[in-house]
């Protein structure tokens, strides 16, 4: 006969089982090693007898060869009880089949459910996480982003993985933070942060989950605008085209977007000239000209700052630019 293993997800609901695995829990004994197995309530409301036992792989692949047994594994997979019943099984003269039936499978992005139980528990349970702020926490939510744009500028795709879950916590850390407060003080959490950008996205997105047609990426980014200047206006914000610019990101990129909205907006060239006189407005004037040949200046200034690193880490290894030992004096 055999012997079936029905698995689930801790990520999906209970009592939501694959048709599969309904039908395989009918199909003779059940027995878990899990007495606090989160199914077994609603295996008992629909009438199927469930048997907490003992695990003992030897006694489960003996019984599976005169009758089927069902064994509903804990959420964990029972993994290494598995591989003993594998190993039993395979010492038996007549070997028992062994099926797995998945009766529960994760959806995409359903991992963030443990990282929001995982948050939960180190804001109640670490000294260190229960006492930050949003204060406290925004010098490390900038450091994450910044070493998420070096892994990307390096091309380094491993450490972009590690990088933009370090970034993830930021924004789970700081919405676990807002869930301590009321509605009415500016309360949130995770699922109201992800609601929000699904909101933003569904309604600047027309020509995707809408009936507006589009030629191109150009027109999108047009649509794009026009949306936020309606939402702008619908909260009762400046109609200006520089709204929304974050004034605290580094003063290259700003001046660069600056640059950019005024120009989308029509702003005349002319009102780039004769600001702040000094270096400030000379840099202006160069993010400019930067801009105007095509290129992006925050990346042509890194691009520069990484070779000038390299150049002096040569230099400290005692090499010239060349690679080949430098003259010493």
């Amino acid at each position: 006969m055999s012997l079936i293993v029905v698995t689930t997800s801790p990520r999906v609901a209970p009592g939501l089982l694959a048709p599969a695995a309904w039908r395989a829990l009918t199909r003779g004994r059940v027995l878990t090693g899990s007495p606090d197995h989160p199914c077994l309530p609603y295996l008992d409301e629909a009438g199927v007898p469930v048997e907490v036992v003992t695990p003992d792989p030897g006694a489960l692949a003996r019984e599976s060869r005169t009758g089927t047994v069902v064994w509903l594994a804990a959420q964990d997979g029972d993994e290494d009880l598995m591989r003993a019943v594998g190993h039993a099984a395979m010492s038996l003269d007549d070997p028992p089949e062994i099926e797995v039936v998945p009766g529960s499978y994760d959806l995409p992005g359903a991992r963030v459910l443990d990282l929001v139980q995982v948050m939960d528990r180190l804001r109640r349970e670490c000294p260190w996480d229960r006492k930050q702020t949003h204060e406290s926490l925004a010098p490390y939510l900038v450091e994450e982003a910044y070493e998420v744009l070096e892994t990307i500028d390096q091309g380094d795709y491993p450490a972009l993985r590690e990088e933009l879950g370090d970034l993830l916590l930021q924004v789970m850390f700081h919405s676990r933070v807002a869930q301590e407060r009321t509605a009415e003080g500016g309360g949130f959490d995770v699922d109201d942060v992800a609601a929000g950008i699904v909101e933003k996205l569904v309604r600047r997105h027309p020509h995707v989950f809408g009936d507006v047609r589009v030629t191109g990426a150009g027109e999108v980014s047009d649509n794009w605008e026009t949306i936020k200047a309606a939402e702008r206006a619908a909260k009762g914000e400046t109609a200006s085209a520089l709204s929304g610019v974050p004034m605290g990101q580094p003063a290259i990129s700003l001046a660069a977007q600056l640059l950019r909205r005024a120009g989308r907006a029509g702003a005349p060239a002319s009102l780039a000239d004769g600001l702040t006189a000094g270096a400030g407005a000379r840099l202006f004037a160069l993010v400019r000209k930067v801009q105007e040949d095509g290129l992006d200046p925050e990346a042509e200034l890194r691009a520069a700052a990484r070779e000038y690193r390299r150049r002096v880490e040569q230099w400290e290894a005692g090499e010239g630019q060349d690679g080949e030992p430098r003259d010493t004096p």
